[in-house]
């Protein structure tokens, strides 16, 4: 073989792998979380606290979020896992984790794309995209048409202080899901103790394998996924 045709081959083989990294999932055709093989956290960790946002009105769209029936959180089994993993660590040393969001169906993510389409309907607009437009929050990353959160493989959370016994939020620098630039996981400007309490949370995560999405102080996603290629669309029951 020549080297000219080796380098072709490489370069075939590496457009190829682009190209299949830029397919979109496949959806499952699963009806269930059992056939999507989708666990409860709190089977494996029953203290975990929860506020799935998208089951209730307190989020950006200000209503429940179509695919949430109840305040559930599903994972993958290997991500449900680490997850735990965390939690046990944290709770060792006198802290924990809070849930916003784990598992979220693709009639969701269909939901969020209507909802940003939109221009009517900017009721939490002051709470949490003050200084963004609507159309901003897909450009700049914030909402995206495929969300790795459909795959199980990705969760949103905070910290939790519980060294006196009773578990409080932490100060992250935002609330959950504020977007712009001061969720992001390194802005500047946050004071100390923010700085700290979110390197923290990344320092806990990532040694159970999780990484950080940068622009989103709270989103973790489970390095290597168990499965990039499929997504889900049961509801959350």
């Amino acid at each position: 073989m020549t080297s000219r045709t080796c380098i072709s081959l490489v370069l075939a083989i590496a457009l190829a792998a682009a190209a299949h990294a830029a397919e979109p999932p496949r959806i499952s055709p699963a009806t269930d979380v059992t056939a999507a093989g989708l666990v409860e956290i709190r089977t494996l960790s029953p203290r975990i606290e929860m506020d799935i946002r998208y089951a209730g009105a307190n989020n950006f769209t200000a209503a429940r979020v179509p695919g949430y029936e109840a305040p559930a959180c599903y994972l993958l089994a290997p991500v449900a896992k680490a997850l735990a993993a965390v939690e046990a660590d944290l709770r060792a040393q006198g802290f924990g984790l809070r849930l916003y969001d784990c598992y979220r169906p693709v009639r969701a993510v269909q939901a969020f794309m209507a909802w940003v389409s939109d221009p009517q309907e900017q009721s939490r607009k002051a709470l949490q995209y003050p200084d963004l437009d609507k159309p901003q929050l897909l450009s700049d990353g914030y909402i995206a048409e495929r969300s790795g959160h459909s795959r199980g493989a990705t969760v949103d959370l905070g910290l939790l202080d519980c060294r006196s016994g009773r578990c409080t939020p932490m100060d992250m620098g935002t609330d959950f899901d504020f977007f712009g630039p001061r969720a992001h996981t390194q802005t500047p400007g946050l004071n100390d103790a923010q700085k700290a309490n979110r390197q923290q949370l990344v320092q806990a995560m990532a040694r159970r394998g999780f990484a950080n999405y940068a622009q989103e102080w709270w989103h973790y996603t489970l390095q290597p996924e168990p499965d990039s290629g499929t997504a889900y669309d049961v509801p959350v029951r």
